[in-house]
């Protein structure tokens, strides 16, 4: 094998230490063969005909290598081995030199390598003849084949002549490329490594049967031609069948195993530097690199590949997805590493790139190259896509991490609707800690496990707007981690979103308030609670059979329980979305609609869907004071509302101002810490039970005078409510 990785695309610097070492290396192989080469014209007249047969094959063969992996010609097979170390053992190192410097000469101008690599190949093959040589030197019985023909001492010395050769031509080739791009010792000594004891520790031992056929008649030398085919062959056709399995058969792109084992040694190439230099190293490091010392994973996902597959059929998704593959192909050039995962998803391997912005070019380029629809019978099929970008080290040091990562922000992608993203940790809902967070939670809702804390509802009284009565409560999550204390509730409802916990999670809130309905009930309080939903609950229905179960249980008539949904819910699949709450409006299961105005609902949606009530966003209504858009906003929601029949409530509600800007506006019912902030259930009744109800009419003080102000709070500010808010269910 010669000089692994070692490619002409990647210049290295010519003033470094492999420069250095690769001159050194030169300089020994002329030191060591100075000898030989010498002495060489006063032998030529005296060799024999086997000799010039040897040669001739050896440069031959050479002429076209074997390669087993066409984008790795680095790991070619080069015949003239075989010829060149029989050579060396009968005539001597001076003339297998000068035949493998020929040999090496002519695959160097066929295969195009740069006159620095050529000219190190051969000195490589000099220091290792010249050890093999050695070897046969020192062997006891006088030399290599000593008396005329061949003794079984000397099969040992060829065996031993074979492994200096390969121990000094594969130590010289791996120190090469560690002084080239870094990397372990002994990830590079074994780089490669069965390969070459393989194919070329074969053609070494064929060696010694060369010399055997020579020294029993030259015309014995030629029928090694016929072996060395079949050889070449049978090894070529086992490469073939091991690059197909690492080939997707649709589009000829790698797939995801060759994308692996393509990352993992691009890796390993970084690692040893950046594990040994530390961060400073690092930067210094990246500073005399410059421009190209990165490397990212990026995953593009098609969009509407499903719909091209259901509407045409298979037979056009995959001629769409061959189309795809060459327009990547067009767009992005090696060394980048195109890569087919499945289905519609391909993968980018990006090396050589000036950090995020280098990313974000082949990206752009991918965009861009996506952007012209593909005509397929006469049809135009637009084939956008989604591209999420993970950079090593910054996202990820191992190719299961890198891939998770682009993944995660491939999705960020395509829920911002942006066509490119890059990692972000916040995006990441499956961190460890988020993963441990989870699990906490799952503990929690199965066993109520002490050790992650309790998770309790608190609820937020909804007033009338015209005559200050409690009409309604909202139920609003809280939960008590022993150890991060209040967990946010908008990272525990994204990751419970994103898994079964989030069933439990439903089950645990839906029960707990119908509970408690029936307890106040039972004591003289006849409230509505709204309870918050999510959209993997609005999916399944199974809410639905929850609550016709529970409600006849506890004595609860359907009236006293409300679910909420926000517009995101709503549209992210409006006929599933509609089959579930139908079901719910049929039972006399009221349906609100969450954080009106700050989705996508259309006029359409709202007439066709069997709602009760519109919630107005809280960021409408906290500038409705200082921002004349936001109360004009306001008005018009109220407007809409009551002429498709619907109750509206505002979140919110701060101050008296605003109160009294809604009731000028006909809003019917709100919530807000200018009522009362969210409170346990035991708390509620107490609070109740001193609330006095007024209307907008009746002049009010401050402080401890507002509805719903607590004694204590008298003279003190009230505390800014919880932005993050709106969650399942509900906080505030």
């Amino acid at each position: 094998m010669e000089a692994a990785a070692l490619r002409n695309s990647v210049p290295p610097d010519r003033t470094g230490p492999f420069f250095g070492f690769v001159w050194a290396v030169v300089a020994l192989a002329a030191g060591v063969s100075a000898g030989s080469l010498l002495a060489l014209p006063g032998d030529l007249t005296r060799l024999p005909l086997a000799f010039w047969l040897m040669a001739a094959l050896a440069i031959s063969f050479d002429a076209r290598p074997f390669s087993p992996h066409a984008e790795r010609r680095s790991m070619s097979v080069f015949p003239s081995i075989c010829f060149t170390f029989a050579i060396a053992l009968e005539w001597g190192p001076g003339p297998a030199i000068v035949v493998q410097a020929a040999a090496v000469l002519v695959s160097g101008w066929r295969m195009r390598y740069a006159p620095w690599r050529t000219v190190f190949n051969i000195a490589q093959y000099a220091c290792a003849l010249v050890a093999a040589d050695a070897v046969v030197r020192l062997a006891p019985g006088g030399g290599f084949g000593a008396g005329g023909r061949l003794r079984p001492l000397d099969v040992v010395v060829a065996v031993g002549a074979a492994g200096a050769w390969l121990t000094v031509n594969h130590g010289l080739v791996a120190t090469a490329v560690r002084l080239r791009f870094g990397g372990r010792w002994w990830s590079r000594i074994r780089q490669g490594l069965g390969f070459e004891l393989l194919a070329t520790g074969s053609l070494l031992l064929l060696g010694p049967v060369l010399v055997a056929a020579a020294r029993t008649s030259p015309a014995l030398v030629p029928m090694m031609v016929l072996p060395l085919y079949a050889v070449s062959r049978m090894a070529r056709l086992s490469a073939e069948r091991e690059q197909l399995a690492r080939r997707d058969p649709l589009t000829g792109l790698a797939n995801r195993e060759a994308l692996r084992v393509e990352v993992t040694e691009q890796l390993a190439m970084h690692a040893e530097p950046a594990g040994r230099e530390g961060p400073a190293g690092r930067e210094g490091r990246a500073g005399r690199e410059g421009p190209g010392g990165h490397l990212a994973l990026l995953l593009l996902d098609l969009d509407r590949f499903k719909h091209v597959n259901d509407a045409l059929g298979h037979a056009v998704g995959d001629r769409l997805l061959v189309e795809v593959a060459a327009r990547l192909t067009a767009a992005v050039r090696p060394p980048h590493v195109i890569a087919r995962l499945g289905g519609d998803e391909f993968a980018i391997l990006a090396t050589r790139l000036d950090g995020v912005a280098g990313a974000r070019q082949v990206a752009d380029r991918v965009v861009a190259e996506l952007t012209d629809p593909v005509p397929l019978d006469g049809l135009p099929l637009d084939v956008g896509g989604s591209i999420g970008i993970a950079l090593y080290p910054e996202h990820g040091d191992d190719f299961a991490t890198l891939m998770r990562h682009a993944d995660v922000a491939m999705y960020d992608a395509k829920h911002r609707g942006d066509p490119v993203a890059v990692y972000a940790a916040e995006s990441d809902h499956n961190s460890a800690e988020r993963l441990s967070l989870l699990a906490d939670l799952r503990r929690v809702l199965e066993g109520g496990a002490d050790d992650a804390g309790e998770i309790t509802l608190y609820y937020q009284p909804q007033v009338a707007i015209a005559t200050g009565e409690v009409v309604g409560v909202e139920a609003l999550l809280r939960w008590r981690h022993p150890r991060r204390g209040m967990v946010d509730p908008e990272e525990l409802i994204r990751v419970a979103e994103q898994s079964a916990v989030m069933r439990l999670l439903t089950r645990r809130v839906v029960d707990d308030v119908v509970e408690q309905l029936a307890k106040w009930s039972a004591a003289g309080l006849e409230l509505r609670a709204s309870v918050n939903v999510s959209v993997r609950d609005l999916h399944t229905g199974e809410i639905v059979d929850q609550i016709a179960e529970r409600l006849p249980e506890y004595g609860v008539p359907p009236s006293r329980i409300q679910l909420e949904l926000t517009e995101g819910a709503l549209m992210a699949d409006p006929r599933r979305v509609l089959a579930t709450i139908s079901r719910l409006d049929r039972l006399g299961v009221a349906i609100s609609l969450d954080d009106f105005g700050t989705g996508y609902s259309s006029m359409q949606h709202l007439r066709r869907l069997p709602l009760a009530e519109v919630k107005v966003d809280r960021s409408f209504v906290l500038g409705m004071v200082a921002d004349a858009d936001d109360a004009a906003i306001v008005r018009s929601m109220i407007e809409l509302a009551g002429a498709l029949g619907l109750r509206v409530v505002a979140e919110g509600v701060e101050d008296e101002r605003t109160w009294r800007l809604l009731h000028a506006a006909g809003c019917e019912a709100a919530q807000g810490w200018f009522f009362a902030r969210p409170m346990p259930a035991e708390d509620l009744v107490t609070w109740l039970a001193r609330y006095r109800p007024v209307s907008p009419t009746t002049r009010l003080g401050t402080g401890a005078d507002a509805p719903g102000s607590p004694p204590e709070a008298a003279g003190r500010p009230r505390p800014a409510p919880d932005a993050a808010g709106r969650l399942h269910p509900s906080v505030e």
